[in-house]
């Protein structure tokens, strides 16, 4: 996990696009290729192994194709030989993806030589989900298609969802997909004006944490997962060694001249007790969870163990006392 900027939590707490331009389209990248073996890789292998049908997701009459261009003249630019979709001489696509050592040839047909799990994958699939399980794999992130028109989420690549059903949102407009988040007035109220604003030119990045119970990346709400233990079975310290920190770097990434963008999320979790090294970085989420709401807390699950979180927040932000 890359180290975190604290300085983008704030008090009092509220859930708003909290949107910024990306520092520089020509240093900053949108995209992380899979390491091979990595975390992100083995977890997408899983999803796709066995709710393939849950992560690729798409409406009628999607170009697949040009989202998968448009992924790949990104990767050549932040991260050259990770993704390349080819026009072959018949007019027919080719995909590649180097890093993985896999490929889907024009017809379909996986070939290559890499890690064997991502060959059953792609030849268990539908030849029409391939090419975005492909993608999916090729990258850290998971990705959407936002259409600035009508402000709705056409095509989706989710493997790793933060406890929300991708195939509850694919279709949808902004502000269902968004009805379900607490306080979520802001988001709803600017989901068109949001739509259009992330798929123009410009390119915009926001950050979201939260603490949860579930250490894994994938958090489908149909899979269940770990949970808070009762108060009375643990005490502080107990509980924080259940506690990770996870967070998602989301970007957009505009598709030139076509009024739509595809949206990058990049998941990842540690140890809450790892994440927070610094005095600064515990006041900082000690003053967040402070001020959240009841109904923000409980649709973060933190409702149960706000309390004991913040005692030992408290404890993480209070200086070292100096010794005589």
């Amino acid at each position: 996990m890359a180290s975190f900027d604290f300085s983008l939590v704030s008090a009092p707490f509220r859930m708003q696009p909290g949107l910024r331009r990306v520092a520089s389209a020509t240093a900053t990248a949108q995209l992380t290729p899979s390491a091979p073996g990595g975390r992100h890789l083995r977890e997408k292998i899983a999803v796709l192994g066995s709710f393939a049908e849950q992560a690729l997701l798409s409406t009628p009459g999607t170009d697949e194709v040009a989202v998968l261009r448009a992924v790949a003249a990104e990767a050549a630019r932040s991260s050259p030989g990770s993704f390349l979709v080819a026009t072959t001489p018949s007019g027919t696509t080719r995909i590649d993806a180097p890093r993985l050592g896999w490929a889907l040839e024009a017809d379909g047909t996986p070939t290559g030589d890499g890690d064997a799990s991502i060959g059953a994958v792609l030849v268990a699939l539908p030849a029409a989900r391939r090419p975005s399980a492909l993608l999916a794999l090729a990258f850290e992130e998971d990705f959407a298609v936002i259409d600035g028109a009508t402000a709705t989420i056409p095509w989706l690549a989710v493997c790793l969802p933060s406890r929300w059903a991708p195939e509850e949102k694919v279709g949808r407009h902004f502000a269902e997909v968004h009805a379900p988040v607490a306080d979520n007035e802001l988001l709803v109220a600017a989901s068109a004006s949001l739509a259009r604003l992330v798929t123009g030119d410009d390119r915009w990045e926001r950050f979201v944490w939260t603490i949860s119970a579930d250490p894994r990346l994938h958090q489908h709400p149909a899979r269940g997962g770990p949970d808070w233990p009762a108060a009375s079975e643990v005490d502080v310290e107990a509980l924080v060694a259940h506690a990770s920190f996870r967070t998602e770097r989301q970007t957009f990434i505009p598709i030139a001249g076509s009024g739509k963008a595809i949206f990058t999320i990049h998941v990842d979790s540690v140890p809450l007790a790892d994440a927070v090294t610094s005095a600064e970085a515990a006041r900082r989420l000690h003053d967040a969870i402070a001020s959240m709401s009841p109904a923000v807390l409980a649709y973060r699950r933190l409702d149960r163990v706000r309390d004991r979180l913040l005692a030992w927040l408290a404890s993480r932000a209070s200086p070292e006392p100096v010794r005589r």
